[in-house]
């Protein structure tokens, strides 16, 4: 641990082309999310607070930076903070562990190849010295760069490859105008019924928003995470002002509660739960719809429903014709993609085999 962040005891400072890698301190926080925030590919996955909402859940953290040297003038040369990745592992004793990068990497126009090279150069340390097999990337991109022929399609996404974005942009007309039918008329059937809605970050909203999550994930029959996971999530993300809990009541009953996080111009669906108590009145329209208002008048220009199929056998495909009502366009990223570190996974594979012969 070192201010903060973990590292590997010698921590990595390379140079290749006119890039520079080292692990970040707390020092270099703000800049970090202020690159993060500011690029069209930035994911709140790879933000300094989600990082330690990830410690807290039990997982070590990497951070490092990619840092291009600039000359201005007949000024001494200096660093400008440019990409990296924070990188995630959780140790247990599966002995296919994995280096996990959601979200990430961060990777800078023009130097992609010499700064995926740097970065994995500096992952495949780290997972010599955390017996990892492979490096998981989930990257925000809609085609793979050059710099990525060694990595493969991972059999298992760790975010949704695909989802539906709303532009906020327009006015509230336009908008209302880009609605499938449906969906405006559950909209306007819902604010008609006087359902209400209430937006916060009080923890005290925690366990009411759980029961409507939790009261979803046994209709659907879906994993859903334990009480203690959305504690520890919105005891770090709420006084960073990046998350709040809204709920939508009908004559004082709570119908719907979700979790919108904002990073950047995005704001993001992340959880939600409905009961199934009065579906007549529509009460999820009215809270997405309040949602957008909310996103849009704190700069986001994109409200991101986090999960979308128009596969109608995917999983997502019975969520996705709700999302599908207030417009938006599809879009889909590359999704995972592994790089396997072949010593290690040797390694790991003579040692099970050692385990399982039988003895002499």
């Amino acid at each position: 641990m070192m201010d903060g962040t973990n590292c590997l005891a010698d921590p990595a400072r390379s140079g290749q082309g006119s890039l520079v890698l080292r692990a970040l301190t707390v020092h270099d926080r703000l800049a970090w999310d202020a690159l993060v925030q500011a690029a069209p590919e930035g994911c709140f996955m790879q933000s300094w607070t989600w990082a330690d909402f990830k410690e807290l859940e039990g997982y070590q953290t990497f951070r490092y930076g990619l840092f291009a040297a600039t000359v201005s003038g007949g000024s001494p040369p200096s660093t400008a903070l440019v990409g990296g990745c924070i990188f995630y592992f959780y140790p247990n004793p599966n002995p296919s562990n994995l280096l996990l990068a959601p979200g990430g990497p961060l990777l800078p126009p023009g130097l992609t190849p010499t700064a995926m090279a740097l970065l994995t150069q500096q992952a495949e340390a780290l997972a010599r010295s955390l017996g990892a097999i492979a490096l998981r990337i989930e990257p925000l991109w809609s085609q793979k760069p050059d710099g990525m022929a060694a990595f493969v399609r991972a059999p298992v996404d760790l975010l949704p490859s695909e989802t539906l974005l709303v532009d906020l942009r327009p006015a509230e007309v336009d908008r209302l105008a880009a609605m499938k039918p449906k969906g405006r008329y559950n909209l306007r059937l819902s604010q008609r019924r006087g359902v209400k809605t209430e937006f916060t970050t009080d923890p005290q909203a925690i366990p009411r928003f759980y029961d409507l999550f939790w009261e979803t994930v046994r209709r659907q029959d879906f994993f859903g995470e334990p009480y203690g996971f959305f504690i520890n999530l919105c005891q770090t993300l709420f006084p960073a002002g990046m998350a709040e809990i809204g709920l939508a009541t009908w004559h004082g009953k709570p119908l719907a509660g979700i979790l919108v996080l904002y990073w950047g111009q995005r704001a993001t669906y992340l959880y939600g739960g409905r009961s199934d108590a009065y579906p007549e009145v529509m009460a999820p329209y009215q809270l997405h719809w309040v949602a957008m208002q909310r996103a849009k008048a704190r700069g986001c220009t994109v409200y991101d429903f986090y999960g979308f199929s128009r596969t109608p056998d995917h999983a997502y495909s019975r969520f996705s014709r709700f999302k599908s009502q207030f417009g938006g366009q599809p879009v889909t990223t590359i999704g995972a993609h592994d790089l396997v570190f072949y010593d290690q996974l040797a390694n790991t594979l003579i040692t099970l085999f050692r385990k399982l012969a039988p003895p002499s």
